[in-house]
């Protein structure tokens, strides 16, 4: 299979690059999970990250935050090579990134104005004034200064997920990363999240990159997308682009389709013969 070619536009320039994945091979165990991926991140975009599941969308982002390394190939993330970072390097790269986790990962026994203040504490020295301007202000951005005193338990999961966004760009990262953070949501709370990542990468300029297999809510976003599948990209460009491309394995994601090449089963032995096999 062959990527998606971009329309006829002149590439753009490889110094907006943030985020650069090159030929990376990556497995766990006998699991062989990359086998050649390469994608780039370009600052200032929105980058949406798709794929079915199992495809390595989350180990995707273990690599890029230096959770994990590859087998082989590079992962350069603010123009370093994450294979290159000691531990002192690896630290400070994180806190050039925000991260909104798939469950929103809040502290259960810290109020919402204490959560969002929780990095600002642990790596600053910034006075307590200071510290509550800043917080508040965060709080403000997604809607939710009035909820400053409530405990995550007082929380619906719309606005737990819009606190930890709140956690997330208090420490103003350069990219802020999204973990499935459509998963869950009401109607209502999902197009606030859609306004949030829009408006916060507008705003602020962040990079942002989205891992999602949510293809319509990403079609109102994403600047490039991405979609893994067998281990590698087997698509790349806007959302309106993939959405018109022939490949089976592209057309049946971004449809939804039964039927195609992206099998439903995890592989097995045969089925008669395993259910015929007397137990271990």
């Amino acid at each position: 299979m062959t990527n998606i070619e971009l329309s006829d536009k002149a590439s753009p320039p490889d110094d907006d690059i943030v985020v650069d994945v090159r030929d990376v091979q990556y497995g766990v165990d006998s699991r062989l999970i990359f086998q050649g991926l390469s994608l780039k991140v370009r600052r200032g975009q929105i980058t949406a990250i798709m794929g079915p599941s199992g495809t390595g969308k989350t180990t995707l982002l273990r690599l890029i935050t230096a959770q994990s390394y590859p087998s082989s190939g590079q992962v350069v993330v603010l123009g370093q090579d994450i294979e290159d970072l000691g531990g002192s390097g690896i630290y400070a790269m994180r806190k050039r990134m925000g991260m909104l986790f798939q469950n929103g990962a809040l502290l259960t026994d810290m109020d919402v104005f204490e959560n969002v203040a929780f990095p600002v504490r642990e790596h600053t020295d910034l006075p307590e004034p200071l510290i509550r301007r800043l917080v508040l202000t965060k709080l403000q951005a997604v809607g939710l200064r009035g909820a400053a005193d409530l405990m995550p338990a007082e929380l619906s999961g719309g606005m737990a997920r819009r606190v930890a966004l709140a956690r997330a760009i208090v420490m103003d990262p350069e990219i802020l990363i999204y973990d499935e953070p459509f998963v869950g949501l009401d109607p209502i709370s999902l197009g606030m999240i859609l306004r949030l990542i829009q408006k916060m990468n507008e705003a602020l300029g962040i990079t942002s990159i989205v891992v999602s297999h949510d293809v319509q809510q990403l079609a109102t976003i994403a600047h490039e997308s991405y979609l893994l599948s067998g281990g590698k990209v087997v698509a790349a460009g806007s959302p309106q682009e993939l959405a018109q491309s022939r490949e089976e394995v592209v057309h049946q994601f971004m449809t939804g389709a039964a039927e195609g090449p992206v099998p439903f089963h995890y592989p097995a032995p045969d089925y008669a013969t395993q259910l015929m096999a007397e137990a271990p």
